[in-house]
């Protein structure tokens, strides 16, 4: 009896909805796409003049003054370790609000190119494989599958782990 009231209830409950579905803005770094909600996205620009900020990690290529802000600019080349490119006119700096332990900020990532945007049903996604003890991976959404390749989901306000965001904010404050 009990197991015929779960089921019942298990039938009735509304079906889990993929908060990861929506628009997606693709880019490349190398051969490997790479892609970010839309809705995190607050403009894309060509790479500009960034100036470098002492003792701060590589990855962390300085800060740029944005009509009047300054934000922080990270190079997603060297965050994911892949080898340091000379910039090109492909290259551009996505900027994206991020949320920090102090709230939202804005901060720009450095790619190599930007590709377009998509929009992702559920069923284009799945879930990150696990790639075995010691690797995690906490700043992958998921990884979609569109037209024979995988594009790799990314979420931004894990990219940065938390101890990263509160330098990034202490270089700003």
């Amino acid at each position: 009896m009990q197991a015929e009231v779960m089921t019942a209830q298990a039938a009735a409950a509304p079906p889990r909805i993929d908060t990861r579905a929506g628009k997606y803005l693709t880019f490349h770094l190398g051969r490997e796409e790479f892609a970010i909600q839309v809705g995190r996205v607050r403009e894309i620009m060509g790479v500009q003049d960034i100036t470098a900020v002492p003792q701060t990690p590589a990855y962390i290529r300085g800060v740029i003054n944005l009509r009047g802000k300054v934000i922080p600019v990270v190079d997603l080349r060297l965050k994911f370790n892949l080898p340091e490119l000379e910039y090109t006119q492909r290259t551009c700096i996505i900027v994206v609000q991020v949320e920090g332990s102090s709230g939202s900020m804005l901060m720009g990532c450095v790619v190599d190119g930007v590709s377009e945007v998509l929009n992702l049903a559920a069923a284009d996604i799945e879930d990150t494989p696990d790639f075995g003890q010691g690797v995690a991976t906490p700043y992958l959404l998921g990884m979609a599958k569109i037209k024979g390749k995988v594009k790799i989901l990314l979420d931004i306000n894990r990219v940065l782990t938390s101890e990263e965001m509160i330098s990034l904010e202490s270089v700003l404050a």
